[in-house]
């Protein structure tokens, strides 16, 4: 059975019965584990909070913060400050040089764009190319694809095949996540993963950008949250009088 993975949920935190029906749906559609953004402020207390939600679920919980910077300085100082306090670093690109900075840094996780205005997504094969090198992933949320009508919805996924084929081309890891904000957004992974055919991903694409792929991200920054870690590729196996004499 896939490990599927919900790794944008997005529910009014403000509301803890909307946050708890929420997670609670997520389980019954057959997620394994959910992502939830936090705020910068107060991120502490409400991971906690969250993750209590999502064991009595029996949901594993990432905590996520996604930043949505004015300008590269601005994220640069955010990243300085979060890095090591989250599992998930997300950045939501309005701008070409944020877009650029998010793509080349290693601290990011994880690429995202507006869904409302195609003239913000700016990923293009330069982008691609600099997050192929940092292993940056891009996201794209199905939410919208439901509550958008349209042209709107037309110009959307006709960008969203254009950025699947440049991801894939450069090998850019694609995520899906339902980035739903309200109960009756969510879907059953399947789903989800059948709407790829839309913007040009096959069925096992589809799966992999449900499971495998932020699978591999977790369990990337776990280990790099872990007290064991030490630079890329080097951790501690043992310490003082654990290591044998000699």
């Amino acid at each position: 059975m896939k490990f599927f993975i919900d790794l944008h949920l997005c529910p009014n935190l403000e509301s803890q019965k909307e946050t708890e029906l929420m997670i609670r749906r997520s389980a019954e559609l057959g997620y394994k584990a959910v992502g939830v953004p936090l705020p910068i402020k107060n991120h502490k207390d409400l991971a906690k909070k969250i993750s209590k939600i999502c064991d009595e679920a029996g949901l594993d919980f990432i905590s996520r913060i996604d930043l949505e910077p004015s300008n590269a300085k601005e994220l640069l100082r955010n990243l300085r400050f979060l890095r090591r306090k989250v599992e998930i670093i997300s950045v939501k690109c309005m701008s070409k040089s944020v877009a650029r900075q998010a793509a080349k840094d290693r601290r990011v996780d994880i690429l995202f764009f507006s869904p409302l205005d195609v003239r913000k997504r700016f990923f293009d094969s330069a982008e691609a190319e600099l997050a192929s090198e940092t292993n940056a992933s891009l996201e794209i949320d199905m939410a919208p694809l439901l509550y958008l009508q349209g042209h709107r919805r037309i110009r959307l996924i006709s960008k969203l095949r254009e950025e699947v084929y440049i991801a894939k081309k450069h090998d850019v890891p694609i995520i899906i996540s339902s980035g739903a904000c309200e109960l009756k957004l969510l879907r059953k992974p399947g789903d989800l993963a059948s709407l790829g055919y839309l913007f040009g991903l096959d069925p096992n694409d589809a799966e992999k950008a449900l499971s495998e792929n932020p699978r591999e991200i977790i369990e990337r920054n776990r280990k790099k949250l872990s007290p064991n870690y030490v630079a890329p590729g080097i951790y501690v196996i043992r310490r003082g009088k654990d290591c044998p004499d000699g």
